[in-house]
């Protein structure tokens, strides 16, 4: 094999690998009236422009997930099959109380190996762009291993939304997820060579 039929091949080696990264867009909340799912649908939708990885919504609210210790987890198996799929995260983030939901940290504390070794990125709201709940995430998340980018969209609940129920996101909230993506792609690549 000559020089060019190797780098060539090596091009396209790297471009499989790429197309074959998998980022679960994981919403963060289950309550009744929630709007991560228009924030996540977002999200993907601007993703799967990219063709960097294949993109899928995670809705933990499908898993139904007790209490940990408290109840059959009969979508246990499930969660667990799923998170270990995915080379990377973005975490869609809902600020409740100044932290993230508590069935989001259930969710996570379900879950170990799973988690381990691979990248995220956090889109968070709020009355203040839920800055308080990602940064709480950003600690939980580096217990679990995983390693969060530090771009990180914050969408406010005054601008980003309309009567606080509609998702219509600010021009430049685009471009901060794209920058996100820009690290939670190349991290998570890097990480899966250190898993296999």
């Amino acid at each position: 094999m000559g020089f060019f039929d190797k780098l060539f091949g090596r091009q396209q080696e790297e471009e499989t690998t790429m197309t074959n990264l998998n980022i679960g867009i994981i919403l963060g909340s289950t309550r009744e009236g929630r709007v991560s799912p228009q924030v996540g649908a977002w999200v993907k939708e601007l993703a799967d422009k990219r063709g960097d990885a294949n993109y899928t919504i995670i809705d933990i609210a499908d898993y139904k997930l007790p209490l940990l210790g408290e109840g059959e987890a009969t979508g246990a198996a499930a969660w667990s099959e799923i998170i270990a799929k995915q080379d990377g995260f973005v975490f869609i983030v809902q600020e409740y109380n100044h932290s993230i939901t508590g069935a989001l940290k259930n969710a996570l504390d379900y879950l170990r190996e799973e988690w381990n070794n691979k990248a995220a990125g956090i889109v968070s709201y709020g009355s203040v762009g839920g800055a308080r709940a990602a940064e709480h995430l950003r600690g939980i998340l580096g217990e679990l291993l995983v390693a969060d980018v530090r771009v990180h969209p914050a969408l406010s609940l005054f601008t980003d939304f309309e009567n606080y129920t509609e998702f219509k996101p600010a021009e430049v909230q685009a471009n901060s997820v794209n920058e996100m993506l820009d690290q939670v792609v190349p991290w998570a690549t890097a990480l899966k060579t250190i898993r296999q």
